[in-house]
């Protein structure tokens, strides 16, 4: 259920977390380390703070819902449900590989505790739609999350979308915008520009707000007021850093999708994280987990 441990030490946490997803994604030879760790401290505010959730009862019908839209970024979101219980931390190891129950891309059928698969970018924000929309029409009082890339943002169906909830109110659906400036090919600027972001959703009827990505207190601040705000759906716009925490890839396009082709790569992005994030002993419940 909701948890709102008041003495959680956050940034150890957050240290925590980004050790595992580097060391995962090292495990499995290649994978999206930079859109994965720009997202820490939001996901970590939305699970310890935010959200209501029971991994005993994954499909629990009054839960919120979260959709990550930009689902290559799923290794923060896998950390988060295997810290929260939602499967054994073990399978952290297994990211992507034959037989996983983790995949690249999040999958609702395979990963307890993810509310929506994703695949083809632009996708998740429709989906959200359709769930508040439900959630509105059967008067039921969940929340719906969804979690959208600056470069996802390039696609029609993601502003499609952004005009269907404004249409309907949807004032039970928050978006965060991961803006990290950041996408597969380059900076979004020199790809194709979204600015003014905030001016373009305020135009289809949303409710603006904007955010530090990895500030707690602007994190929790704003997703509090993002839950209170009636009438229209919230587009959360959070300043983040592509790779933050990790200096061989932290605002780099070369972050998107990184390949260990040696134990050399690996050893290289481990001590990317600094001292802080490989103190301490994160892999709690299991012997067969590197410490």
């Amino acid at each position: 259920m909701h948890d709102d441990t008041i003495d959680l030490n956050l940034d150890q946490l957050a240290g925590e977390f980004r050790y595992i997803i580097t060391e995962m994604i090292c495990l499995a030879g290649s994978g999206h380390l930079g859109g994965a760790l720009s997202l820490v401290e939001i996901i970590i505010t939305l699970y310890w703070r935010l959200m209501r959730v029971n991994p005993d009862n994954p499909q629990w019908e009054e839960r919120d819902r979260l959709v990550l839209s930009k689902g290559h970024a799923g290794p923060v979101l896998y950390t988060a449900l295997a810290y929260k219980g939602f499967f054994p931390k073990s399978w952290l190891t297994t990211l992507n590989a034959d037989g996983t129950y983790l995949p690249s891309h999040v999958d609702r059928l395979r990963t307890s505790g993810i509310d929506m698969t994703a695949g083809s970018l632009g996708q998740g924000l429709s989906a959200a739609c359709g769930m508040a929309y439900r959630a509105k029409k059967d008067n039921l009082a969940h929340a719906v999350y969804c979690i959208i890339g600056d470069g996802e943002s390039n696609e029609g169906q993601i502003w499609e979308a952004a005009l269907f909830a404004g249409h309907h109110k949807l004032d039970n659906l928050i978006a965060i915008c991961d803006y990290n400036c950041l996408q597969i090919d380059g900076f979004t600027d020199d790809v194709l520009t979204l600015e003014p972001l905030a001016a373009k959703w305020t135009a289809f009827n949303w409710h603006v707000l904007e955010m530090d990505g990895h500030d707690w207190q602007s994190i929790y601040r704003t997703l509090d007021a993002a839950r209170q705000m009636r009438g229209k759906p919230v587009m959360v716009i959070a300043h983040t850093v592509k790779g933050k925490g990790n200096a061989v890839v932290e605002n780099l396009p070369a972050s998107h999708n990184i390949k260990i082709n040696s134990p050399a790569d690996h050893q290289k992005y481990l001590q990317g994280l600094g001292p802080a994030c490989l103190a301490g002993t994160p892999w709690q419940d299991s012997k067969e987990l590197p410490c």
